[in-house]
């Protein structure tokens, strides 16, 4: 098996869609000798900030010598950014090696219900993880949190960023729903940190967090204003990171007796931590500056919002915008149309993509005499916006994914890797929870 047909298996896998449940995960991890039972995790759900969050724990951990494994989704261009030991990705060797693996498994699923693209790559994780003799695991969840393929594990820390309005149809419709979703990560005994603010929401941790027995920490603004943070000068900029590093702190030191961490390491990983696609900034020519911000929910839009505002005060970006239909679009062209001094709308490469026509009626209805071009792809977008002395690409972590390998000047992989985050709606159903 080569690299590219491995990739190819994978895909493949998406035609079983999206399916909510811990069975197939669980049998899966048997057959592979459990490799869960030998790690130990920080387990990360929430809305937003759950890359940038599981970044900077990484970050700090590595920062004390550990060797911390990093499991985090989607991917912007490569699959092997998904899986990572002290920042380093997976090997395309030990990909192929884990897909053959994982086909041995597979062979005793009944087709109908053969695991998903999502659980067989949770359980790959898990066995590379093992075998690379980590230390410690920040594990990030797909959706959700309750019924996502990573709540197999017992964590030795639950992290939950925020709860806002995302993945409704799946989730639920009201934050309480949403937050019940994401707070089924909690287990008993195990301390809780969350960095939620909506006090229906946040009830709603607290209950959950209550009926485990598990100690719950709240991280806010006071937080965020405490030293060392208040003397760190973060890489990822905007407000939102602040609150985000506020709590990667307070999960490490809820854990400080069994992984005893000094200010300076703090400092070290913190100072050093990258994500990319948050508010990204290229230089893409001498006086050309490109933001690339993963912006896909209204809440998303707030924080982008709000840094523009901190850092850009006196400037508008011409803007390149395309978002998954299955998105609150109306809303996040209604909050991004009046920052933009000029609108490129691009369709995202996805099955999910919401018409650029959509997001003109849209976008117009609170910048009606906003300049605004329809693009065929992000590469028409580019070309027509290169010499904009400010540039915006938000709206998908998908569109951030392809307007990176662009701009990055690289060729492009053999095998398309990004189309490994795809699920087409009409594929998703729920299983029916076990246990």
């Amino acid at each position: 098996m080569t690299y590219a047909s491995a990739i190819q298996f994978l895909y493949g896998l998406q035609w079983f869609g999206l399916k909510l449940g811990l069975e197939n995960t669980r049998r899966l991890a048997a057959l592979a000798g459990n490799p869960q039972e030998r790690l130990r995790f920080i387990h990360v759900a929430g809305t937003n900030g759950k890359g940038s969050t599981c970044a900077m724990i990484e970050a700090i951990y590595s920062a004390t010598g550990l060797r911390v494994g990093l499991f985090t989704s989607p991917h912007l261009i490569s699959f092997r950014e998904r899986i990572q030991v002290n920042r380093v990705s997976i090997s395309e060797a030990d990909v192929v090696r884990l897909v053959q693996q994982a086909q041995r498994y597979l062979r005793g699923f009944p087709h109908d219900h053969s695991p998903t693209f999502f659980e067989v790559v949770t359980v790959m994780a898990l066995c590379y993880f093992a075998e690379q003799g980590c230390d410690l695991v920040v594990w990030e969840t797909g959706m959700g949190g309750r019924l996502d393929a990573t709540n197999i594990v017992t964590p030795v820390a639950s992290v939950i960023t925020n709860i806002e309005f995302d993945h409704e149809r799946w989730l639920g419709s009201t934050l309480s729903k949403i937050a019940a979703e994401k707070a089924g990560i909690i287990k008993p005994g195990v301390p809780v940190v969350t960095a939620t603010d909506a006090p229906e929401a946040l009830g709603v941790i607290r209950a959950a967090a209550g009926l485990a027995q598990a100690p719950l920490v709240t991280v806010g603004i006071e937080e965020v204003r405490t030293p060392p943070l208040d003397t760190i000068a973060l890489p990822l900029p905007g407000e939102h990171q602040k609150f985000n590093a506020a709590l990667a702190l307070a999960t490490v030191r809820a854990l400080s007796s069994r992984f005893p961490v000094s200010d300076d390491a703090v400092r070290r990983g913190l100072a050093a931590v990258q994500w990319a696609g948050r508010l990204q900034k290229i230089q893409t020519a001498p006086d050309c500056v490109t933001l690339l911000d993963g912006a896909h929910n209204p809440a998303g839009v707030h924080a982008l919002e709000a840094a523009l505002n901190l850092y850009y005060p006196d400037r508008r970006p011409v803007m390149i915008f395309g978002v998954l239909q299955d998105k609150d679009w109306s809303a996040m062209c209604h909050r991004l149309s009046p920052l933009a001094q000029a609108l490129y709308l691009v369709p995202v490469t996805s099955a999910r993509s919401a018409r650029p026509d959509d997001l003109r009626l849209a976008c117009q209805v609170t910048a009606a005499h906003l300049p605004i071009q329809i693009c065929a792809s992000i590469e028409e977008a580019l070309e027509l916006t290169r010499d904009a002395p400010f540039r915006l690409i938000t709206g998908s972590l998908y569109l951030v994914g392809e307007a990176l390998e662009k701009l990055s000047g690289e060729s492009a992989p053999a095998v398309g890797e990004r189309a490994l985050n795809e699920w087409t709606p009409g594929s998703i159903g729920a299983r029916k929870p076990d246990g």
